[in-house]
């Protein structure tokens, strides 16, 4: 999946072998933990102008790529994980259910230079808009917005994981997404 804006280029293929190559080392190395424990092979281009638009327009991106991968599929729909790391615990839902929505809950005591949580949380609502996702995301527990933010990325990767195995069934009582 490509976007292309005048803002950035981004391409996320899931899938495929490759590398993760943003431009922004925190945004590497927290999309590195992610499809870490999505168990996904990802292949992550991107050029950009400011990081507000790299992390948001990714996580248009991806949500794309998953929402076409999905396409026509019967899958587990929730997934959700509790996500201890050092300091922090984190709990993470989701729901992919056609009904976007991101609650993103967390408030760490101390800063962490490319830890911002503004940039979290546009990457939460963009990839839960385009996913058509509700994502949960609540700290429980914590004080270093590393720890709190890593935390969140890898319980994302785990949940996600479960939220889009197949499934048997089609997962809902009114019968469509």
């Amino acid at each position: 999946m490509r976007r292309k804006t005048k803002e950035t280029d981004i391409i996320v293929e899931v899938g495929v072998e490759g590398s993760i190559e943003t431009g922004d080392r925190v945004f590497d190395h927290l999309l590195t933990a992610l499809f870490f424990y999505m168990r996904e092979k990802v292949n992550i281009k991107a050029s950009y102008d400011l990081r507000h638009h790299l992390w948001e327009d990714l996580g248009i991106t991806l949500g794309e790529e998953l929402r076409e991968k999905i396409k026509g599929k019967k899958i587990a729909r929730f997934g959700n994980a509790t996500m201890p790391m050092d300091d922090a615990l984190v709990l993470i839902a989701v729901d992919i259910s056609g009904r976007a929505y991101a609650s993103v809950e967390l408030a760490p005591e101390e800063s962490e230079e490319g830890f911002e949580l503004t940039l979290v949380r546009e990457f939460l609502w963009a990839l839960a808009r385009t996913l058509n996702a509700t994502i949960h995301v609540k700290q429980l527990a914590g004080v270093n917005a590393h720890h709190i933010v890593e935390a969140a990325f890898k319980g994302l990767g785990i949940a996600l994981r479960k939220a889009l195995e197949e499934s048997e069934r089609l997962e809902s009582t009114k019968g469509i997404l």
